[in-house]
């Protein structure tokens, strides 16, 4: 019987890095076990922070000191690259070592080498975190990385932070050289072609995405990890602003319905209870031109956008939108501002 891919992370993790390296340990969960789910502190690879519990890791390394286990630095690995995920599906389990990271914990979201590349974003993203947390989060598709972070840690931890650092100017770099090229060094062009409007005198940015309700719903979509992963890229590099997280294909009652039906989900929950985070529908579009609500309500009816014709019309009508959005022409309901304007002082 083949293995899982989340089997085969794992079993590469150990085989490469090892169960017991340079003198710490593997914790470690093979198939079968469903110990990963539990916090840290009993016994499993999952870290919560403020009240909130984050996704389960695939291996976390520990230090021991007498019968304590010290976490030092927790991974979280995915076969995206192999599974046609070229754009923002990379994102999708960004969050799980994040709350190993929001503890303190270096983190390392690992994404085994495939017929994709990592995107840019991601080593910018990972880097805005780890200079926002003062706390290490490295994205990579080599283990080494990994093993020379645990070699340094046991024998020299200046030469390990030297090490980090330089990985995370580097990975930057590359963020930097897209954002050069393909946004021409322009946060208002990232802003159209990220989905987000970015604005001069407002204390806020509107991130607009394509997510329906059976995204959440329907667990082989994953909405719910793409659309967190989403929100922290714009909580990251906006970190000074509040975040209107605007579903133009949704409507309000569905997200409504959504509240219930996914109240104990950690990804919806994360989303939604989030302290300077309102979602926002169709519905809440105030002054929607007709002709654009079409477009939108068309939408609705396709399932792929990632094909023409629904690739066609999403580039038009979202960027009908942000235009729109930008110039105040289409404003938010009561209802979001009421709530953006609750939220307390992002200035920090």
């Amino acid at each position: 019987m083949a293995l899982s891919s989340d089997e085969t992370i794992k079993r590469e993790i150990i085989d490469h890095v090892g169960i017991a390296p340079f003198g710490y340990e593997a914790r470690v969960f093979f198939e079968g076990s469903n110990d990963d789910q539990k916090l840290f502190e009993d016994g499993g690879l999952t870290f919560s922070h403020n009240g909130k519990s984050y996704g389960s890791n695939d291996c976390i390394y520990v230090k021991k000191e007498g019968n304590k286990d010290i976490p030092v630095l927790a991974i979280e690995g995915t076969d995206a690259l192999n599974r046609g995920s070229s754009g923002n599906a990379q994102m999708q389990r960004l969050h799980h070592a994040y709350g190993a990271v929001l503890n303190g914990v270096v983190g390392v979201y690992y994404l085994k080498k495939g017929k994709h590349k990592i995107q840019e974003d991601l080593y910018g993203i990972t880097y805005k975190m780890s200079k926002n947390l003062k706390t290490p989060y490295l994205v990579t598709d080599e283990l080494d990385v990994i093993k020379n972070i645990l070699m340094y840690m046991s024998s020299d931890i200046s030469k390990m932070h030297e090490y980090i650092n330089n990985y995370l100017e580097s990975s930057y770099e590359k963020f930097m050289k897209k954002f050069n090229t393909r946004y021409k060094g322009s946060w208002k062009e990232f802003g159209k072609q990220r989905s987000t409007v970015i604005y001069d005198d407002k204390d806020y940015v509107v991130k607009y995405s394509s997510r329906m309700a059976r995204d959440f719903t329907d667990g082989s979509r994953r909405g719910g990890h793409v659309a967190l992963g989403e929100l922290y890229l714009s909580k990251n590099y906006f970190l000074n602003k509040k975040i209107i997280y605007l579903w133009p294909r949704m409507y309000l009652t569905e997200l409504n319905e959504l509240c219930e039906k996914k109240k104990n989900d950690k990804e919806w929950n994360k989303i939604i209870t989030d302290d300077q985070t309102v979602v926002a529908t169709m519905d809440d579009l105030i002054n929607l031109p007709n002709s654009l609500k079409e477009k939108l309500m068309k939408l609705r009816e396709i399932d792929n956008l990632n094909k023409n014709p629904g690739k066609k019309l999403k580039v038009e009508a979202f960027g009908e939108l942000n235009a729109l959005l930008y110039s105040n022409e289409v404003t938010l309901s009561e209802r979001v501002m009421n709530r953006i304007s609750s939220f307390r002082d992002t200035n920090i």
